[in-house]
C-alpha cells in the first residue's frame, strides 16, 4: 500500500486487492475494513447501538437486515439506507426468529445487539425481573445464533456479540445485568473453541455509551436529577465522557472485516478506559 497527498488532498491508495483507487478522501478512506456484498443481520438493530451500527455497515457496503420488536422504527431506518431492509424480530421467540430468518438464504454477519437493562443488587431482583434479564440479553444470544448458525457455517461467517463492561467488572445496583453479559462473554469464547476454523466470534464490552437506553435509565430512576447522574456516568470512564454509538459501530465493522482475519473468541473492552483505571 503506499499513500500519496498532492496539495488538492486527493490520495491514491493501491490495496491489496488490487484496486486504484484516486478519489476524494472520504472515498479513499472508505476503502479501509470494507463490508462490500456482505449480508449482515443486526438485532435490536432499530436504536442506539444497532442502528449505528445498521449505518456503519451500509457505509461499508455490506447489505443490512435490521431485526427489531419494533417493525416501523426498522423499516424508516432501512428507508435511509442503500442496500437495507427490516424485519420484525422477537429475540426471544425462536418462531419469530425462524420466520424472520426463513426469508434469508445467504448471511455472513450476525450481530447479537438486542438487551435490556435492570437497575438493583440481588436483594432487589425479583426472579421475574431476572428471568426477563436473562431471557432478553442472554437466551437471544443462543437463540438467534443457533438459529443463523448453517447460514454463517455455509460461508465462515462472523458473529460480534455486544456484551459491556458489566460482564467483565462488578458494577453497582446492576446484579442481574452484569449476571447476563458475563454470560454473553463466556458463550462467546465457548463458540470460538467449538468452531475455531468454521467462523469468527468476538464479544464488544462497551462502557456508558449515549443511547435511548441510558437515557431511560435516567428518566426511569433519576428523573429528579438527571444532570447530577448523568455526570457520575462520564466520571467513572477517565477519558472524560460517554461513548457515542458510532464508537461501538466502528468497532463492530472492523471486527466483521478482512483486516480482523486473526481476532477470534475475544473480548474486546470500548470504554474509555473504565476496565483500565
Amino acid at each position: 500500500m503506499y499513500w500519496q497527498l498532492p496539495s488538492e488532498r486527493v490520495l491514491k491508495i493501491q490495496t491489496k486487492r488490487g484496486i486504484l483507487l484516486e478519489n476524494p478522501e472520504f472515498q479513499s478512506m472508505t476503502e479501509a475494513f470494507h463490508l462490500e456484498n456482505k449480508i449482515a443481520l443486526i438485532t435490536g438493530g432499530a436504536s442506539g447501538i444497532g442502528a449505528a451500527t445498521s449505518r456503519e455497515f451500509a457505509r461499508a457496503g455490506a447489505h443490512v437486515i435490521i431485526a427489531d420488536l419494533n417493525l416501523a422504527a426498522g423499516e424508516a431506518l432501512a428507508a435511509e439506507l442503500p442496500r437495507a431492509r427490516a424485519v420484525k424480530m422477537d429475540v426471544t421467540d425462536s418462531a419469530s426468529i425462524a420466520l424472520a430468518l426463513s426469508s434469508i438464504t445467504r448471511l455472513d454477519i450476525l450481530v447479537n445487539n438486542a438487551g435490556i437493562g435492570l437497575v438493583g443488587d440481588v436483594s432487589r431482583t425479583s426472579e421475574e425481573d431476572f428471568e426477563r434479564v436473562m431471557r432478553v440479553n442472554v437466551n437471544s444470544v443462543f437463540l438467534v445464533t443457533k438459529a443463523a448458525l448453517p447460514l454463517l457455517l455455509a460461508v465462515r461467517g462472523s458473529i460480534v456479540n455486544i456484551g459491556s463492561v458489566a460482564g467483565s467488572v462488578g458494577v453497582r445496583q446492576r446484579f442481574a445485568y452484569c449476571a447476563s453479559k458475563g454470560a454473553v462473554q463466556a458463550m462467546t469464547r465457548q463458540i470460538a473453541v467449538d468452531y475455531p476454523k468454521e467462523l469468527r466470534i468476538n464479544c464488544i464490552a462497551p462502557g456508558t455509551v449515549q443511547t435511548p437506553f441510558v437515557e431511560g435509565y435516567l428518566e426511569k430512576y433519576h428523573s429528579h436529577e438527571k444532570e447530577k447522574v448523568r455526570a457520575e456516568l462520564v466520571a467513572r470512564q477517565p477519558i472524560g465522557r460517554l461513548g457515542t454509538p458510532e464508537d461501538i459501530a466502528s468497532l463492530v465493522r472492523f471486527l466483521c472485516s478482512q483486516e480482523a482475519e486473526f481476532i477470534n473468541g475475544a473480548v474486546l473492552p470500548i470504554d474509555g478506559g473504565w476496565t483500565a483505571a
